[in-house]
């Protein structure tokens, strides 16, 4: 689909729980789902103070964690689920990426799991080259091979996750893989997230030209929209890496996604990006307005800039000018006066 902005302003899909700085983007709502009230009138269709203390042990006794799932239109795509607390987080992952498994009661709608039924798995971690070693059981391979590039995605993605998790080697029962077992698709020795996720090679004529960079597009229905991370290929030619990611955005998704971009075509950089200590500072023209009247930014454009520019190596904040000038407003009316960090989980609100 081509890009569209209508419908998508006021989503709430990303929180952080320490990495937002200054006021920027995710702090409103930061506050909203971790800071209840100290003082509450409960009143009828109120939420009680019982209510409140059981979610608040719940919470205590869960962790958020990012479960790559494949959605109803095929794309993996990220939903930050609240798990029981376990000292084997990377394996309890991959546990909740079973199908029919202890995930099956916290699917986000129209989302389904990527793992086989019954498929079993250990996780061995070498913490000095940060390789974790996946030994699945024989069921691992009865799967759809339409599923197989998206396996390898969602089990890359979902144990990169973790700090001390850079790239994923995988066995079945005990022997290395070097190709997937249904489809045959090659798997590399040491999976990571440079290989891609959702990837979309549509126009690219020599792909041995090209190089990867991965952004963030919109997926999902009104009142349910979520960030999807979509890896394209920019010609080797591109030296600035991160004008050609907001290229992207800009270019939208492909014609044939279902996917959207909130990035009218008349937006422009007015200057190079610029690079400091971490952060990447832009200056857009007032097209990036997504009212002329108000001169606001819509808060879910604003999220996949930071997404999309933060998968780029070094880069911790994104700061947004528009005409030069900082201080601007997003569709909340709050100014957006300091460099935004990623938050730590995406997709994080209720479906």
């Amino acid at each position: 689909m081509s890009k569209n902005k209508a419908k998508i302003i006021g989503m709430t899909v990303l929180t952080s729980t320490v990495l937002l700085s200054g006021c920027g983007l995710f702090n409103t709502e930061t506050q909203k789902k971790i800071d209840p009230p100290k003082t509450v009138t409960v009143k009828e269709g109120a939420v009680s103070k019982e209510t409140m203390a059981k979610e608040k042990e719940v919470a205590k006794n869960t962790v958020k964690t990012e479960l790559y799932l494949i959605d109803k239109d095929g794309y993996v795509v990220p939903q930050t689920l609240a798990l029981p607390k376990t000292t084997s987080v990377a394996k309890q992952a991959l546990q909740y990426l079973v199908a029919n498994g202890p995930v099956t009661d916290m699917l986000p709608n129209d989302f389904r799991a990527v793992l086989p039924e019954d498929t079993d798995m250990s996780v061995d971690i070498n913490k000095d080259n940060g390789v974790a070693t996946v030994n699945f059981s024989k069921e691992f391979k009865n799967y759809q091979p339409e599923d197989e590039q998206k396996i390898l995605q969602s089990v890359t993605w979902t144990l990169t996750q973790f700090d001390n998790i850079k790239s994923v080697k995988l066995k079945m029962n005990g022997h290395e893989l070097t190709e997937m077992p249904v489809n045959g698709t090659p798997v590399s020795e040491n999976l990571s997230r440079a290989t891609g996720i959702n990837i979309d090679n549509t126009d690219v004529v020599d792909i041995t030209n090209t190089k990867p960079v991965t952004v963030y597009y919109m997926g999902g229905e009104e009142g349910s929209y979520y960030y999807v991370p979509v890896t394209r290929r920019i010609s080797n030619a591109e030296k600035d890496n991160y004008a050609a990611v907001v290229n992207e955005l800009i270019k939208g998704p492909s014609a044939k996604s279902s996917l959207v971009s909130e990035f009218m075509s008349d937006v422009k950089l007015l200057d190079a990006p610029k690079y400091e200590n971490g952060t990447v500072t832009l200056n857009f023209n007032k097209n990036i307005f997504d009212s002329f009247k108000e001169k606001e930014i819509s808060q879910s454009l604003l999220d996949t800039l930071v997404l999309s520019l933060t998968e780029q190596q070094g880069v911790e904040k994104v700061a947004v000018e528009v005409d030069g000038k900082t201080g601007i407003l997003n569709d909340k009316g709050k100014k957006v006066s300091e460099p935004v960090t990623r938050p730590e989980k995406v997709n994080t609100g209720s479906f």
